[in-house]
């Protein structure tokens, strides 16, 4: 857990608010704009609260035994190794994340939080996915785990399962986001799953509290997260009436890459991709129709970065003078974000750089 610039207090005021019933990233983002902190948050009158625009029920609910205990739990739950939380103005929070207006204001990991600020493309589709799918879904994730990217996905049965677990087989690294707290995973079938996503240095990850069961509000929701953290989102098979659908909406609303694969036009859970490709979704028959269409990635091959000494790559020079977080290498350096995500991930399978704790460092040569 790094959080080094947030008092205890302040930590477990924040997971105090969180918990309040009726307070969301945009209302939490209000509260905290307001009053500078959750701890003042949490200190104001209710008429403060109300003149805000929250309910008063919003505004009693802080102090119920509840909430407190929630809290509580929340910090003994932090207290191993493999468990984390990642709040929204701490250096290690992902930084594509954090694009989003209604960003999670606190994000839960259990296993390992950097593989968040790699580059990721979101694997999506049917929960009663097709054998076919299912194959072409670890063939896929296969390849491009094996690329470098980092799956990402949210360990719904069907099309989600089968991207993690292919992307474990070969070693590479995979990302499962879910619509339950991590204490309430959801499906029960996959606890095996995530849990040796934890234990290989992949990552389960979930906005909401620990002990939050599977309400049906609440995938939509996970949905943007997976598309958040991602380059872009792959739907290899959806209905029309599919979650997926959303998932691929939101990333092209957030800016991101969508892929659909076609299938037949007598085959119901081909008609979800058809129509994202008549909306303008990157029609994909292979993987590198998707590596094409992520430029920054393309743009920053091994050839390319071979084009630099270690001592004399640009980004390596601005990490020789300090530790930055990939956000401010962004700025620092004029690069577009998956640009230089790309060459990152380039500089560390080499061993230019290292990332820790959230921050990026150059490695002696």
């Amino acid at each position: 857990m790094s959080l080094s610039e947030i008092s205890p207090a302040e930590l477990e005021a924040r997971l105090r608010l969180h918990r309040l019933p009726e307070v969301g990233p945009r209302r939490y983002y209000t509260l905290f704009s307001a009053f500078g902190s959750a701890s003042s948050a949490l200190s104001a009158p209710a008429s403060a609260w109300q003149a805000l625009g929250l309910p008063t029920a919003c505004a009693q609910a802080r102090r119920s035994p509840q909430v407190r205990d929630g809290a509580s739990a929340a910090l003994r739950w932090l207290e191993r190794s493999s468990h984390h939380v990642l709040l929204h103005d701490q250096a290690d929070y992902p930084a594509l994340l954090s694009e989003l207006s209604d960003a999670p204001p606190l994000l839960f990991v259990a296993g390992d939080p950097t593989i968040l600020e790699k580059p990721q493309l979101a694997m999506v589709g049917s929960r009663r996915a097709s054998r076919p799918g299912l194959d072409t879904t670890a063939a896929f994730s296969r390849s491009l785990a094996a690329a470098g990217f980092v799956i990402t996905s949210g360990l719904a049965l069907g099309v989600d399962g089968a991207a993690h677990q292919a992307a474990l087989e070969v070693g590479g690294q995979t990302v499962g986001v879910l619509g339950t707290g991590l204490q309430k995973l959801y499906p029960q079938r996959h606890r095996a799953l995530a849990d040796a996503m934890i234990a290989s240095g992949s990552a389960v990850v979930s906005e909401f509290p620990l002990d939050a069961g599977p309400l049906p509000a609440n995938f939509p929701r996970r949905n943007r997260i997976i598309s958040g953290l991602s380059l872009g989102v792959l739907v290899v098979e959806a209905s029309v009436a599919s979650g997926s659908l959303i998932t691929a909406r939101l990333s092209a609303e957030q800016g991101r890459e969508v892929y659909a694969m076609p299938g037949s036009i007598h085959h119901l859970g081909a008609r979800g991709c058809h129509q994202l490709i008549r909306d303008g979704a990157t029609l994909v028959e292979t993987v590198e129709h998707i590596l094409e269409g992520l430029r920054g990635w393309r743009s920053m091959s091994l050839s390319t970065t071979d084009l630099f000494t270690p001592s004399c790559h640009p980004l390596v020079q601005l990490l020789q003078a300090a530790p930055q977080t990939s956000e401010a290498l962004v700025n620092a350096s004029g690069w577009d974000l998956p640009r230089l995500l790309a060459a990152m991930t380039e500089l560390e399978l080499a061993g230019h750089v290292v990332l820790e704790g959230g921050r990026w460092f150059a490695r002696p040569s």
